[in-house]
Formats: structure tokens, C-alpha cells, sequence
């Protein structure tokens, strides 16, 4: 992200305690929401990925890259398809929202690329595209797997549904991005 747009690590609270009080609402939880100033970072239009994880394991991850929404509703709406609607895993119950850690990342627009070399692992997250297949991997994906550019090339293949060197193809099209990633 632009130096002037970082999150400040009092707003990344805020964020995740927002995150926290809309996956609460949603199971009828009491849960404050905090108060959220109008304004930067929390009216910018950025895409986000909210991932839930329990006991170490991922639990949910959905995001969205382009939003026409604020920040702040963006955090909301990824944080309930985080945690009911990935198809990978049941929908989440009361009792798990202790137990869940929440982490957000906040993207920068995406930008294609032309060679493979631009992708700088523990920097950039990938999005492959080619036909109707697409799948993309956040930049912490290659960095907690110790992943090297290759491997996570082909990761981001496979996750997309495509022969694991889809990547070098002339069809296939490389988009990299940013985050600044922060978690509970």
C-alpha cells in the first residue's frame, strides 16, 4: 500500500473489532461494534480478504478485490463470508466465535504483469486468470509455506483449478498486489 494510505495499528484494532461485532450480529451475539470516525483509512475503497483461523487451522478465508464500498463495509461483508459462506467449511457456530482469530488484509489494486520475474514473494499475492478459471493466493500463503516464486506460481495454478504450469502459458494472465495484513 501507498505510504499515506498505511493502517495505523489503533485502526487495524478498530477493523478487527468491526470484524469481530458483524460475524457476532450475524449469530445474534451481543457484541459492541466500535465506533468508526468518517474518514481515511476507513472510507477507502480497497479490497480486503478477512481469514479466520482455529486452533492454528484456517477456518474460513473470503475476500474481494474491487469494492465500490468503503473499507469499513467491505471488513463487515468479507468477515460474514469468511465465516458462513466459504464452501470448505460449515457455516460457523456461536460457540466457535471465541475460539476463532481473526486476520484482515487490506489490498491495493491489482496490476498485471508481464513476467513472472516481477513477483516478488513475501511482497506480492497472486491472481491467475485463464478462461472462465481463476485463483489467486495472498502474499502471506508463499511466505508462511516458505515458498519460493516457482512453487507459488504453481500453487496458485492449482488452486485456480489448472495444470499446475498453467502460469507459463501465453493465455494465462499474472496479476500481482499488496497487503498490509494484520490479525488478533
Amino acid at each position: 500500500m501507498k505510504e499515506e494510505e498505511t493502517i495505523t495499528a489503533e485502526d487495524q484494532k478498530l477493523l478487527l473489532q468491526l470484524a469481530r461485532a458483524s460475524i457476532a450480529k450475524k449469530l445474534n451475539i451481543d457484541h459492541p461494534a466500535p465506533e468508526i470516525k468518517p474518514g481515511p483509512p476507513f472510507s477507502l475503497n480497497r479490497g480486503a480478504f478477512v481469514t479466520l483461523h482455529k486452533a492454528g487451522r484456517l477456518r474460513g478465508c473470503i475476500g474481494t478485490f474491487s469494492t465500490q464500498n468503503s473499507l469499513k463495509t467491505t471488513v463487515e461483508e468479507m468477515a460474514q463470508a469468511a465465516a458462513f459462506q466459504d464452501p470448505r467449511f460449515p457455516p460457523l457456530r456461536a460457540e466457535e466465535l471465541p475460539e476463532v482469530d481473526l486476520e484482515i488484509s487490506v489490498l491495493t489494486p491489482m496490476r498485471k504483469i508481464e513476467s513472472p520475474e516481477e513477483i516478488e514473494v513475501g511482497r506480492h499475492g497472486i491472481y491467475i486468470a485463464q478462461g472462465f478459471y481463476s485463483g489467486v493466493l495472498l502474499p502471506q500463503v508463499a511466505t508462511e509455506n516458505h515458498w519460493d516464486r516457482q512453487t507459488f506460481l504453481e500453487q496458485t495454478c492449482l488452486k485456480a483449478g489448472l495444470d499446475r504450469d498453467c502460469w507459463s502459458s501465453k493465455e494465462t494472465q499474472i496479476f500481482v498486489f499488496s497487503a498490509q495484513v494484520f490479525g488478533e
